[in-house]
Formats: C-alpha cells, structure tokens, sequence
C-alpha cells in the first residue's frame, strides 16, 4: 500500500446551495447536518436505533442495535424480523397503490409503466412460482437478466420469500456466469432470451447454456426464461421454463417471509486484486435502511420526484439505487434498457424531457462520452425538471463537473458527488444538496453516522491537507457481512493487520483539503476502474494466461484515460516468437475477443504490447510500476539497476 498519496489539484471553486432549495431540503443547511452528526457522535447505538425503527417496518421490533462481540463479523438489529419486499411494496398499498412505480424506455423507445400495486401483483405471482419450484428460505437464486420491470420483479421476489439473490450483469461471458452459479450454490436461475442494447440484439440464454456446458451447475434445477426478444433459443425440459407459463395461474397474493435481520438479502460478486472474484454478502435490515436513508438525505427524496438512476442492475447501484432504494420510499423512477449515444447522443436528455426526470444519477464516464459526443445538445432539450445531479462509481474531474452543472444543470442544480463501493451498500461520503457546498470534483464530507479518516500504512491519521488512504472507523449498517464461503479473505481483505483489525479498509487513496474536504483519487491496490467499474488486473491476467494455446505469460496494469476513467493496457510473452507489424496486430485483436469470451467485452485491453520476456527483478518479481510508466508514456527515472533483464524496457515501449 502506498502510506501517503498526493493531491497534486487545488480547487478553489466553491458553490453553495441555494437558499430557496436549503429551505425546502430534509437536511436543510449545515446546521442540520451537524445536529445529526454530533448525534451520532454522542449516542452511536441510540442513532441508528431510532432511524432503523423509524423507517422499516419490523414484524419483530430488534432489541440489540449493534452485536460487535464477534468484530469484524458485525451484527445490526440481529434479534429483529422484518420482509425487504413488504418494506418496498406492501408498505405502499394502502397509501399509494396507483402510483407509478417504474417508467420503463426500452431500446427502441416504447415505454411502458407499472403501478405500485401492479408491481406487487408481479412480484407475487413470481415469488409463488418459485416457491412451487422448491425454492426455500435462503436458498440462491441467480438472475441474469437486461433492464426490465421483470428485472426488479425478479429481486423482489427472491426477498419476498427469504430467498438470496446473486444478480450477473448481462454483459458478462458464460464462464463468469458459471464461476458465479457454482460459487453462491445456485439452485435456480433466472434469465431472457436476450436483449436490445443500441439496436442491438444481444443473446442472454445461449450464454446460460453455455456456461451449463462448462459443468459445474448441477444443483440448478430449474431456468425461469423472460420472452424479452422473441428470437428462437434452445428450451431443455424440463429443466427450462418460460417466465410466462411459470407464473399463469399462480395467485397475485403471497405472503412476505419475514426473516432475521442478517439474513442474506443478495450476494454481489465483484472484481479483487487476486483471480477469483468475491462475492459480497450484504444483510437485509442494514442494507434497506441506508438504501432508505440516503435517498432521503443525498438524494433529498420528495414524494414529486421523478427519481433515475443510468445503471445496471448488475452492479450494487442498480441494486441500491433501482431495486431497494426508490421503492422504499415510494418514488417513481425511470428505469432504460438502452445506451446514451443511441440513436444519437441526445437520448438522455429527451428522457429526461419526456418523463421530466427531477433527480439524474450516471457516471463521470457517461458524462464525459457525452461531452465528446455533443456538448451543447443539452441544451436543446427542456432539461427545467432536474433539480438535483448526481454522479457514482468514480472521482468525476473538475471540469467535466463544471459542464455537467453549467450545461445539464443550468447552474441551479446541486451536484452529489457520491463515494462508495459495492462493499458499502450505500454512499458514505457525498454532499447533501440542501447542505454541503460543493467543490468540483470533490466527494466532500461523510455521511450522518459515518466515521471517516485518511491515514498512513501505520493506521496513524494524516491530518488535514494531506493525502493517504481512506478508512473507516467505525461499523455502519449497510456494510458488507461477509465475502460468500470465505470469511478469511474478508477479513484479509478489509481488516488488515497492519490496523489492527478496527479499521476498515476501502482500498482507496484520497486526500483531505482544510475544511475536512474528501477527494477519492484512485485505488491503492491491483484494481482498475474502467467506466465505474472494478476490475482485478489479476483477473484479466489470468484471462489471457488461460489461452494455453498462445500466452506464456502477461501483466496487466491500468493508465489514466479521459472517457472511461482507466484503459487497460497488458504486456504479453507469447509461447512462439515476438509478433511485430500486422502479426502483432492480428495476434492483439485474437487475445482481446479470448478476454471478451473469459470475462466479458468491458474486460478488453485497449493496448497490448508484446515482449520477449517481462521485467522482473532477480528474485522473479515483476515490476509492475515499471509497466505502468510504460503505459503511461512517462521517463522511467527509478532505478533499474535490479532488473534481471533492464534492456526488456526498449522493446516493451514500442506501441503498435
């Protein structure tokens, strides 16, 4: 780990919120937010005790807020029972039941709405259907599905029946499909047929059968297919089954499992610095109610609000921010099966326009592909909605913030720039609208209840003005429990010995300005983050080891990328000779469908190079920080006195 990391950015801008908006804000001025900060300070268990009964519904009140007996295995409310799936839809029922709950734009611009009620309806029909199936209390259930209702549908489900949801994002191959069915145990999996995306028909099925092929899936007894395309795919009895003709007949009425507060609600499985992803085992009670929370805080939830968060369901926003969150308080959000850029880079905005989106929720790389695709069109559009911005999944620069509050925001929109992480289950650190004035780029400060600090490789706290790396000091509701079937790892991982075990570590590098002022600037581990998401480069190294056929060795590192955040760049010794000129070229593109098919399109290097040999010290060690200012373009000025082979740099630096 790196014990300090510089902020070499100095950003003077500030903007305050409003006035107007800090009236009518739920956390109105930094008054507020201090009052409940130095609540949390005063009486820790008293706080959360009184927002988790507040804001769930319990069909067993807890008596014990936060069990520490077995730190880090932290327990929240562990003696009481509640449903996620009765706090997000029956809870409704009475107050609002013809309410929108989702507005769903397909690819091809169809919408279609459901209400609360018939949402309900949905998600009871289908949490009967698995039932009938055998599927018990806490056994897994594995959806791989596009952005539907059906998605949403099928979560809530798996919650309403006390069954654990492992959601995969339909981007991913089928040998990461398998490698996650046969690691949560699934017993049921849930998929379509495939999937549009920018006029595209993607298939979803063909890429379960194919991870079925691999072996290892016997225990799923059954695949509940969603008719999505309607293009023909291959239906094996009777193990497969149509979403359609599992639940004809199956009564609109089921009632919710109540279960303890550290069930399992869904495991997540995400990229670490070692080959083999973890899944990320999140409770029920604790998750729900930060989901609750901070759409209430960050994203300032009034009952008005047309609320859309860009992501996936496939990744822990989409859980946090589609599934649980916005149905917890009732909101009505827009949920996109498509791309920004198709059919031309005005799609976002006419959604906005056209379902008056009041709170937008993307990514910085969204935001800046937007930018290269047509930075006034924003302003073609009526974008007077929005009232709130928010950005996730990585550090946005200063700049693109100025264009995305200038632009999409007409300066009256408040930017939340969110921190936190799959581990998290929610934001930690962020501003809050009718609070924190902002600073471009900047994540600003913790969250109500949320203990930060920056420290250095002792665990000894840098102070102000500083930069090192982000942990947090004490437990919070949401937090990851566990990682599934390898709690060493999680305790490797996340409560390293080098803090003693108190801290958590977040495996991210940030500094701290005067005021108290976080900025993430990047991982501090083997972790890149291309467009928001995480990947191991252990991962994409093994990817490309695993071609017997072609690679005898590789090393995969990141460099700094103006659209996607991080563009992946690895470093190949073939098994036969150094390819050069078109060779080299056709080689590189061979090894980037064989990562696609490994691991998924998003995974592709954007530059492999080919060398003789890596750069390694005598004891075998290859120097990775050698590799990154190769892929950087940068004057390597260390010393390479210590290197087996120093003359490997030359050949290594020559680009295709």
């Amino acid at each position: 780990m790196a014990s300090t990391i510089e902020s070499v950015l100095q950003e003077k801008r500030v903007f305050p919120p409003a006035p107007e908006f800090v009236r009518k804000a739920n956390i109105p001025g930094m008054e507020a937010y201090r009052r409940l900060v130095a609540e949390a300070e005063r009486d820790f268990s008293g706080f959360w005790g009184r927002l988790a009964r507040e804001n769930l519904q319990w069909s067993k009140p807890f008596t014990q807020v936060l069990d520490e007996s077995k730190a880090p295995f932290f327990r929240w409310f562990h003696d009481g029972e509640l449903n996620a799936s009765a706090n997000c839809l029956d809870r409704h029922l009475e107050t609002q039941p013809d309410k929108v709950a989702i507005i769903f734009e397909a690819d091809d611009g169809s919408v279609t709405r459901i209400t609360y009620k018939a949402l309900y309806h949905e998600v009871c029909r289908l949490a009967n259907a698995l039932k009938a199936h055998g599927v018990k209390t806490g056994d897994r259930v594995l959806i791989y599905m596009p952005m539907s209702i059906q998605v949403v549908a099928a979560m809530q489900a798996c919650a309403r029946i006390g069954a654990t949801h492992s959601v995969v994002f339909g981007g991913f191959s089928a040998k990461s499909l398998q490698e996650r069915i046969i690691d949560a145990g699934a017993t049921e999996v849930i998929t379509a047929d495939g999937q549009f995306r920018g006029g595209r028909e993607i298939p979803l099925k063909p890429v379960v059968d194919e991870a079925f092929a691999m072996g290892g899936c016997e225990k799923v007894r059954n695949v509940i297919v969603y008719k999505r395309t309607g293009s023909a795919v291959a239906m094996q009895a009777p193990r497969d089954k149509w979403w359609d003709d599992v639940v004809k007949g199956q009564p609109e009425t089921c009632a919710p499992t109540n279960i303890g507060a550290e069930h399992p609600l869904f495991i997540l499985y995400t990229s670490g610095s070692t080959g083999k992803p973890k899944g990320i085992q999140h409770s029920t009670a604790g998750y729900l109610l930060w989901c609750k929370l901070t759409m209430q805080w960050v994203f300032d939830y009034k009952p008005s609000d047309v609320f859309w968060c860009t992501a996936d369901v496939g990744w822990v926003t989409g859980h946090s921010y589609i599934t649980y969150g916005p149905l917890a308080v009732g909101a009505t959000e827009v949920m996109f099966e498509g791309v920004p850029t198709y059919p031309d880079a005005g799609r976002f905005w006419k959604l906005i326009q056209d379902h008056k989106v009041s709170v937008f929720y993307t990514a910085p790389t969204a935001i800046r592909s937007l930018i290269k695709a047509g930075g006034d069109l924003p302003k073609k559009y009526d974008l007077s909605s929005l009232r709130i911005l928010g950005t996730v999944g990585e550090p946005i620069n200063p700049e693109a913030w100025m264009w995305y509050h200038e632009t999409v925001g007409g300066g009256r929109c408040p930017i939340v720039d969110t921190w936190w992480q799959t581990e998290t289950g929610g934001h930690l650190i962020s501003p809050l609208p009718g609070a924190t004035p902002t600073k471009p780029g900047s994540a600003t400060l913790p969250l109500p209840g949320i203990f930060a600090d920056i420290v250095d490789e002792t665990g000894q706290s840098v102070g102000r003005g500083k930069g090192g790396i982000l942990v947090i000091k004490r437990p919070w509701p949401s937090m990851l429990r566990t990682i599934w079937g390898d709690s060493e790892r999680y305790k490797k991982t996340y409560w390293p010995d080098d803090f003693k075990n108190k801290l958590y570590l977040a495996g991210d590098g940030a500094s701290m300005d005067e005021e108290g002022y976080y900025r993430i600037v990047g991982r501090i581990d083997d972790v890149l983050n291309v467009s928001g998401h995480r990947l191991g480069t252990m991962e994409v190294e093994s990817a490309l080891v695993a071609n017997s056929k072609l690679v005898a060795e590789a090393a995969v590192v990141g460099r700094p990328d103006e659209l996607t955040g991080e563009a992946i760049c690895a470093f190949v010794v073939l098994k036969g000779p150094r390819p050069v000129g078109e060779e080299a070229k056709k080689v590189a593109e061979e090894l980037r469908q064989w990562v696609a098919k490994e691991i998924g399109p998003i995974a592709k290097p954007r530059d492999i190079r080919f060398g003789e040999n890596l750069p390694k010290t005598r004891s075998g060690k290859i120097m990775r920080r050698l590799l990154r200012s190769i892929a950087r373009g940068e004057e390597i000025t260390q010393d390479v006195s210590t290197l087996e082979n120093p003359a490997i740099l030359e050949q290594l630096k020559q680009a295709m």
